[in-house]
């Protein structure tokens, strides 16, 4: 579950005005520094540093660390979503001159004093729909309940469901898709306060999954 959870950060945020700069692009699964190729990014992109962090039954498992090219609006997120088999942080900073390096991101800080919102839960390693009875009492600044899907179609392919508590700013960031070397990632989430009505929002980018693909083709 630990590898579900870090690998729904999937997505590339971008955006199409203003000047290019010149990016590092890497992926570490250890420690919260890589190095890798330099890449143009699409106008107006920053350079980032994405770090995340998923835990299994309060054991630390997976880390990915990241950079790459990401939109302003980006920049300087933290948030964190839970569900009953672990919990997942994450948290972005950005530079903005050529082959800048980012400073390493924040995470949210552990909380687990109950809020008193109880939300709906699951997950679905091969579904991009879940939905069960089963609920849990979120923490901390998690105080929306989210429901995530992940699909990465093309040349590789996975969905994923989940359900569970998030902080608010998983909630609003904007929706985004991309695509490359055949492949499509798309994530989406709608959240709720605890009352009946959803809104849409859509998942922290990590840049992640596609970078992975992207990297394979640089390198082939």
């Amino acid at each position: 579950m630990s590898s579900l959870l870090t690998f729904t950060w999937v997505i590339s945020a971008l955006i199409a005005t203003g000047y290019s700069l010149s990016c590092t692009m890497c992926v570490s699964m250890a420690g919260t520094s890589c190095t890798g190729t330099s890449i143009t990014c699409p106008a107006g992109g920053v350079c980032m540093s994405g770090y995340t962090v998923s835990r299994l039954g309060g054991i630390e498992g997976t880390k990915m660390f990241i950079r790459g090219c990401e939109s302003q609006s980006q920049c300087g997120m933290s948030g964190s979503f839970t569900i009953p088999d672990g919990t997942t942080k994450t948290g972005s900073s950005c530079c903005t001159t050529d082959n800048c390096t980012p400073p390493i991101p924040t995470l949210p800080a552990d909380n687990n004093v109950k809020n008193g919102l109880t939300c709906r839960t699951c997950s679905s390693a091969n579904s991009n729909w879940c939905y069960t009875p089963d609920t849990m009492q979120c923490t901390g600044d998690e105080k929306m309940c989210f429901f995530q899907s992940t699909k990465i179609s093309g040349s590789s392919s996975l969905t994923t469901a989940l359900r569970g508590c998030a902080t608010q700013s998983i909630c609003n960031i904007s929706s985004q898709s991309s695509s490359s070397g055949g492949t499509t990632v798309d994530v989406k989430t709608s959240c709720t306060n605890g009352s009946n009505g959803l809104y849409p929002g859509y998942f922290f980018p990590a840049v992640v999954a596609l970078m992975l693909i992207k990297l394979v083709l640089i390198q082939s």
